[in-house]
């Protein structure tokens, strides 16, 4: 056979398997895949080994997968519709991780009395936990909300500042209900995730 016969089979065979390829339902845990392979077998080693925590991995998931923080109007603790939006998102990324515990912070702008200040910033850190718990984020889950008035800006101001009108959703850890609930604490979470991402292929192939 030819070597100019030969190289066109090969690349009919190419375009035909590729074509295929396209037709077949994705494969269980492909969006998982973070880029690193081995990742999640590194990162249940250094949790098993105490050079790492469960709660330090999976809070940089949390920050690069949903938005942490919402905004308040000027002297209000009640939610936007974005910020609806926004604690839908959190409440979703949260009930798929049971272990974990959070803590709600609220703050404030610098305008008005200190007091006053502590006071909204846990009204608004109490608007949304209520508002995480209706969509089915259980109370446990939820271990603190923490007024931090206006001592800790986002922008350093002593008017009126958007940006330090907020409550901030953080990890505060994992919980451990015995000495091997939790043995292999990202491997499992990783498995979990794998097989939920698994979808039911139809028909028969070809």
């Amino acid at each position: 056979m030819s070597f100019s016969r030969r190289f066109f089979i090969l690349g009919t065979a190419s375009v035909g398997l590729s074509a295929c390829s396209g037709s077949f339902n994705r494969e269980a845990g492909i969006t998982l895949d973070e880029g690193g392979f081995g990742n999640p077998s590194m990162h249940n080693h250094l949790v098993q080994t105490g050079r790492i925590s469960l709660a330090e991995i999976m809070t940089r998931r949390f920050h690069d997968e949903v938005q942490s923080m919402v905004n308040f109007d000027f002297g209000s603790a009640t939610l936007s519709d974005e910020a609806h939006a926004i604690l839908r998102q959190q409440a979703d990324w949260m009930k798929q991780f049971p272990e974990l515990r959070y803590t709600i912070y609220g703050h404030t702008d610098a305008v008005g009395s200190d007091a006053f200040n502590q006071r909204l910033g846990l009204r608004r850190a109490q608007a949304v936990r209520r508002y995480l718990v209706s969509l089915g984020v259980p109370h446990r889950s939820i271990i603190a909300v923490v007024s931090r008035g206006e001592r800790q800006p986002l922008i350093v101001s002593e008017g009126r500042e958007p940006a330090n009108r907020r409550t901030v959703t953080e990890i505060s850890g994992a919980i451990r209900r015995g000495r091997d609930v939790m043995n292999g604490e990202y491997a499992r979470v990783i498995q979990r995730e794998y097989v939920a991402s698994a979808t039911e292929v139809h028909g028969t192939a070809q």
